[in-house]
């Protein structure tokens, strides 16, 4: 019997019976692996570069957009508008300097009325009040003067004198129910407030006999229907 023989391994693709071959062989083969493991590392860096990248613009992002909203924070409470002012329901007797006394009388009428005060502050009127707030026109007399009546005070003010920074100082003397502000035409002063049969004029917006005047004539029990109301009736041209 002829002795069976092991057949030899297959040889490697890459080996060589040359051993300068095989030198040359194993040299491409280190390349090759260092090759792939730089490139695993560039690729590693790239997405560590991408990833800082990424980190960075996200707190770019986040930065500006808590500055924004810090910023509108500060803006909202910075440019809030001013609460009303705020006043004791009637008086005290104090003495208010410039302050005229009248004695109207108080009845229901229509059509128009010949007031003896200009702007008027008390006297007869319409059967309808105005509604209390603030006005950019004109307002008519006889529903005004019901207010009045009422226990409001009416704020009124030379449109070609008052503007602009004058009329919002001399809105922020308004509280919030009970008062009336709106432009006159033909007044003898600038500004005048009223209340029923009581009147201050004034010249300037930031005169502090105005806060006196509400302070001391704002809601009275003086008036002919104490704490009716001063809403529930009708807006007159121009209410904002």
């Amino acid at each position: 019997m002829t002795p069976s023989t092991t057949p030899p391994p297959p040889a490697d693709k890459r080996a060589s019976g040359n051993p300068a071959k095989q030198a040359e062989i194993n040299l491409t083969v280190k390349q090759q692996r260092e090759q792939k493991r730089q490139q695993k590392l560039a690729e590693y860096q790239k997405q560590l570069a991408k990833r800082k990248r990424g980190k960075i613009v996200w707190w770019t992002v986040g930065s500006a957009a808590a500055v924004i909203v810090i910023g509108a924070i500060v803006a909202s409470i910075v440019f809030q508008p001013a609460p009303p002012a705020s006043y004791t329901a009637g008086g005290s007797g104090a003495t208010i300097e410039g302050v005229e006394t009248f004695d109207n009388e108080t009845t229901h009428v229509e059509g128009t009325v010949d007031y003896p005060q200009n702007p008027p502050a008390g006297g007869p009127h319409n059967a309808v009040w105005l509604n209390c707030g603030v006005y950019d026109q004109p307002q008519q007399n006889e529903n005004a003067v019901h207010a009045l009546e009422h226990g409001a005070v009416w704020v009124t003010y030379d449109p070609a004198v008052i503007s602009g920074d004058d009329l919002a100082t001399l809105e922020s003397t308004l509280p919030s129910t009970y008062a009336i502000l709106s432009p006159y035409e033909g007044m003898d002063t600038p500004i005048a407030v009223s209340n029923w049969n009581h009147q201050l004029k004034v010249d300037s917006a930031d005169d502090p006999r105005i806060a006196e005047f509400f302070e001391e004539y704002w809601r009275s029990d003086d008036v002919p229907e104490p704490g009716a109301l001063c809403t529930g009736a009708i807006d007159g041209p121009g209410k904002q």
